[in-house]
């Protein structure tokens, strides 16, 4: 293929745009489910990419911190149509959720005390933490190969959940444990392995288009950093500038730029820290409230980390300062997710022309093998903190100030049992039949309906 021929994408602008935005309004279902229908559109339907590259990319995208799926539409829209196609299919990606999350969060904020939708997120409560109970198992049978990654996942379970060691000092103590234990013993820590590239013979536009998006230099990469972090940052600066460095809006853009930096391993993983964070250092939320936001994420097209917009909302129309609680609320909201999806545009179009290298690091692999046996002790951390905030009224935490070791003693009369059905039901689905979160979710919507329903009558006749 000629030199010109490369430079003439095989598929239209209009024909991608369209597209993407039929992924995007299909993206429900976690990173699995997303990854799926793009494989399906693309790979096998459109045949924009090759099944091995279609791997390649994602590979690449897992050794990334933040929402390998929305990563991964960038890459493949970058390869397309260069920087402005990852800028569409990226950005389109995030679209619906944003607005439809938004719309949710002002719902939330203004009538949230409402019967039904009370009934809505008391329901979406249990039936969430069912479905981070069924991530532990999903994750788990990925990586939990051998006792060594067995290890690293009790061992970060008992330092978040016990200890409450900070989420980025796990990631970052796996990753070296298996960069040194992938050089010792490559046998034990290289759980997660690459895809063979294999020959590709079907020329689709791609994988021809490739070979030109691969070629680069130090210095543009340099350059494309300096514009992308400019991108990121400038507006946390104006943001300083208008209402202060220690205004709310500030402290959000710096957390979450900070919390896409530590993402690695998908939502669930970096959930914990988020938690931590805003519910007990800045007191934004409360723990419930931070499942009904996880509840909508859930429930809503796009990367399930858009969680952290319902977050950004409700600090900011909490602490308006001198806006009016809604006005402060969507500003927060924005900033929130600008700082949350800045970086993995840096990410993409300064590492991918890079791809080939990094994907056939052996190391790389080691760590990202131990990093995600972590993720699974972190995120059954994640499971188990949202079951004893849901179904307990009273969970009973007490802190041993020494050792900095904190332990939950629940009050068993205060269990919620409605709360408790609801999680089995779900639960039930998820384990038992092929409907899997969606089927969860509705089990917790129906079940929160019909306990208040069931409440409303109780009391109408006493």
């Amino acid at each position: 293929m000629s030199e010109s021929e490369m430079h003439q994408p095989a598929v239209s602008w209009r024909d991608a745009f369209w597209t993407w935005c039929r992924v995007a309004a299909l993206s429900f279902g976690g990173p699995t489910g997303q990854i799926a229908v793009m494989h399906r559109i693309l790979v096998e339907e459109k045949k924009w990419i090759s099944e091995h590259r279609f791997l390649h990319a994602l590979n690449y995208c897992m050794l990334l911190p933040g929402p390998e799926a929305q990563q991964l539409a960038t890459y493949i829209g970058w390869l397309l149509h260069g920087t402005r196609g990852g800028l569409m299919s990226g950005g389109l990606f995030i679209l619906p959720g944003f607005v439809t999350i938004l719309v949710l969060s002002i719902i939330y904020a203004s009538y949230g005390q409402t019967d039904f939708v009370a009934a809505l997120f008391f329901g979406l409560k249990p039936a969430v933490t069912a479905i981070v109970v069924e991530a532990v198992f999903r994750i788990g049978k990925r990586v939990l190969k051998n006792w060594v990654m067995v290890t690293l996942a009790a061992a970060a379970f008992i330092g978040i959940f016990f200890f409450e060691l900070p989420f980025p000092l796990i990631i970052l103590a796996a990753g070296l444990i298996g960069l040194v234990g992938g050089w010792l013993q490559p046998g034990l820590f290289h759980v997660i392995k690459g895809h063979a590239a294999g020959h590709d013979d079907d020329h689709r536009p791609a994988d021809a288009a490739a070979p030109l998006r691969q070629q680069t230099t130090v210095a543009k990469s340099f350059l494309v950093a300096a514009i992308w972090l400019t991108i990121w940052f400038v507006p946390i600066a104006v943001l300083a500038l208008i209402f202060g460095p220690e205004s709310i809006y500030v402290t959000q853009g710096l957390f979450f730029s900070q919390a896409a930096i530590v993402t690695f391993g998908g939502a669930y993983a970096v959930l914990p820290y988020i938690s931590q964070q805003a519910v007990e250092h800045y007191k934004w939320l409360k723990p419930t409230e931070m499942l009904d936001g996880l509840g909508m994420a859930e429930t809503t097209p796009g990367p399930l980390i858009m969680v952290v917009q319902f977050v950004g909302f409700l600090g900011a129309y909490r602490n308006p300062g001198d806006l009016p609680p809604l006005a402060a609320g969507v500003l927060g909201s924005v900033i929130t997710v600008w700082a949350t999806f800045a970086p993995c545009f840096l990410y993409i179009f300064v590492g991918a022309p890079y791809i080939e290298r990094l994907r056939a690091n052996k190391s790389l692999s080691c760590a990202l093998s131990a990093i995600t046996a972590a993720v699974v002790g972190v995120v059954l951390n994640l499971a188990l903190w949202f079951a004893i905030h849901v179904l307990f009224g009273q969970p009973g935490e007490t802190r041993y100030a020494p050792l900095h070791l904190r332990w939950y003693q629940p009050d068993w009369t205060s269990m919620s049992w409605p709360s408790v059905v609801i999680a089995v039901a779900a639960a039930g689905v998820l384990f038992g039949t092929k409907r899997g979160m969606f089927g969860a979710l509705a089990v917790g919507v129906v079940g929160g309906l019909i306990w208040f329903a069931v409440q409303k009558v109780l009391s109408t006749e006493y």
